[in-house]
């Protein structure tokens, strides 16, 4: 891209993920609602987010929290109607947010009407809308796939005497995308949800659409460590996931997008670098942002994260669009993995990358892991394994919105205790303290706006030791320099060609912004610095 104003506002923009469940309870039941998300649709366009994806409201049992959709073009009643979302739209469309909405095309949940019929005989119209085999020699199930939830993936349905397959739980049948009328059933839901003013997707587990044909069983994982790692991690998912035709599969669901102006795909997929990149597509035929969970998932050390993105960097196909993720809806929050001081200078990381940064919902007040209590789990995950902490509720506690028992979240009970230490950083407490966490994200998306190096610009490493990691961020003229310690013990840089005087335009740890560093850069622990060049008589080098 070689013009400034060829940028999409999805790739110079920010994306703010609202957990539905969480966000804000308009009507007191104690969960989370469409009216509730539109009623702080403030916060997020103050904090200078572009973009909100919400994910699922639509109608479901909720064995897994939505993503057990019973009906892909509707609202669950606890969520609120189809007016309540028609006026979020409108509300989000008026503060310049966009709207992005979780697709969740790989399974349904056991009672949508689809699987219904399916089930109800083996010569239903619909029985090929699933993945039905029959029994294995022994009468087991036809291979050795594992749910990702734990145990067989595969469930006997009695009534028809065949198994269906499920990736996640047994409540979750998986869909056949190899059968034509279920790629235009999704297509059509789509198109539905496009009419209403959506802006894009973010599409759940996209890598999990197709599988293999013959259904081959998946070979062992030799570094599976029993005790250590989750049991669905027993196995390599060589015929259950990341299939060649998944591609075909994706590239129909761009041509629905392009149908219409400026909307965005973008693709769940834990992948290696080499294989996530493959699903930009070809010709632009891809997702616009297969998701790049790799900060998330490398330890939290400066050479480690270093060949992260220089991988990535150097994997890109041409015209791809990066992007980055800090934190999710199934992960641990960054606070909780590697503390409070280095969550502040994760933020610096996120928002001084090259590419799209999304923000969980919380990331911006520090939040950590809530604990929930046994007789309060509600994830499916952690039901299905109990005592191995594989649950997602500690992550998806109510946002605080003050600092009373239920954080102002609600006027009922939370669904999810919120966490005495999270009410804590409530939006309240931080909104107004200038060295608060909530302070340093705003004002770190403000320069990233303000700055066309950080939104848009190239990205070049520096040669850095120890704890410290630095690299320059250029568009046009201009040219800035990130560099951060991610330990708590300090470190040094030799200021490279350019730098030789810089001045502080933000500080993680609070150093005194305009601040002038000549030279050789002491950078204290838990420190991050975004600097300008001086000229020699003290000026920036090169002005805005």
């Amino acid at each position: 891209m070689t013009s400034d104003d060829s940028y999409r506002w999805w790739q110079d923009g920010i994306v703010y993920q609202v957990y539905a469940r969480s966000f804000a309870d308009a009507d007191g039941d104690g969960v989370g609602d469409l009216a509730g998300i539109a009623s702080r649709l403030d916060h997020p366009a103050w904090l200078g987010a572009n973009a909100v994806w919400v994910t699922p409201f639509f109608p479901s049992p909720m064995v897994d929290g939505g993503y057990d959709v019973a009906d892909y073009v509707g609202v669950d009643p606890a969520f609120g109607s189809l007016r309540d979302f028609d006026h979020l739209v409108g509300e989000a469309h008026a503060r310049g947010l966009r709207v992005i909405l979780d697709l969740v095309p790989n399974h349904t949940s056991d009672r949508h009407p689809w699987f219904v019929e399916s089930r109800s005989s083996p010569d239903n119209p619909r029985r090929d809308w699933y993945i039905w085999r029959d029994a294995a020699a022994d009468g087991g199930p036809p291979n050795n796939w594992i749910s990702e939830f734990g145990g067989p993936a595969w469930t006997l349905d009695p009534g028809t005497g065949q198994f269906y397959y499920h990736a996640f739980a047994s409540a979750q049948p998986d869909l056949n995308w190899r059968n034509p009328e279920v790629r235009h059933a999704i297509h059509d839901a789509m198109r539905f949800w496009l009419e209403r003013g959506v802006d894009g997707f973010r599409v759940d587990v996209l890598w999990h659409l197709v599988k293999d044909e013959a259904l081959r069983d998946n070979p062992a994982n030799p570094d599976y460590v029993e005790g250590r790692d989750p049991p669905s991690r027993r196995l390599l998912p060589v015929y259950s996931a990341d299939q060649p035709e998944v591609h075909e599969v994706v590239a129909e669901m761009r041509a629905v997008l392009d149908e219409y102006d400026e909307r965005v795909l973008i693709g769940e997929i834990y992948l290696p670098v080499d294989r996530l990149v493959a699903y930009y597509g070809r010709e632009g035929r891809g997702a616009h942002l297969p998701f790049n969970f790799h900060l998330i998932l490398a330890p939290w050390d400066a050479r480690e994260i270093e060949a992260v993105i220089d991988s990535y960097e150097g994997a890109l196909p041409d015209d791809a669009w990066p992007n980055w993720v800090l934190g999710n809806h199934d992960l641990p929050r960054v606070a909780s993995r590697i503390g409070d001081a280095q969550a502040r200078v994760a933020a610096v990381l996120l928002l001084s990358l090259r590419g799209t940064p999304t923000l969980y919902y919380g990331e911006e007040l520090g939040l950590r892991d809530v604990h929930v209590p046994d007789a309060l789990v509600q994830d499916v995950r952690e039901t299905n394994q109990p005592g191995r902490g594989l649950g997602r509720d500690p992550v998806r506690s109510p946002m605080p919105w003050d600092s009373t028992a239920t954080g102002g979240f609600t006027t009922g009970v939370p669904w999810l205790p919120p966490g005495e230490g999270n009410l804590a950083r409530s939006v309240a407490a931080q909104r107004d303290d200038p060295g608060s966490m909530l302070s340093l994200y705003r004002r770190l998306i403000a320069l990233r706006h303000a700055e066309r190096a950080l939104a848009v610009g190239s990205y070049r490493p520096v040669p850095a030791l120890g704890s410290i990691l630095a690299y320059r961020r250029q568009h046009a003229e201009r040219e800035l320099l990130v560099c951060l310690n991610l330990a708590g013990v300090a470190g040094s840089l030799q200021l490279p060609d350019g730098f030789e005087a810089g001045r502080v335009l933000i500080s993680a740890a609070g150093a005194a912004e305009g601040t002038e560093v000549r030279g050789h850069l002491e950078l204290p622990g838990d420190e991050a610095l975004v600097l300008e060049p001086l000229a020699p008589g003290g000026r920036a080098a090169r002005e805005r």
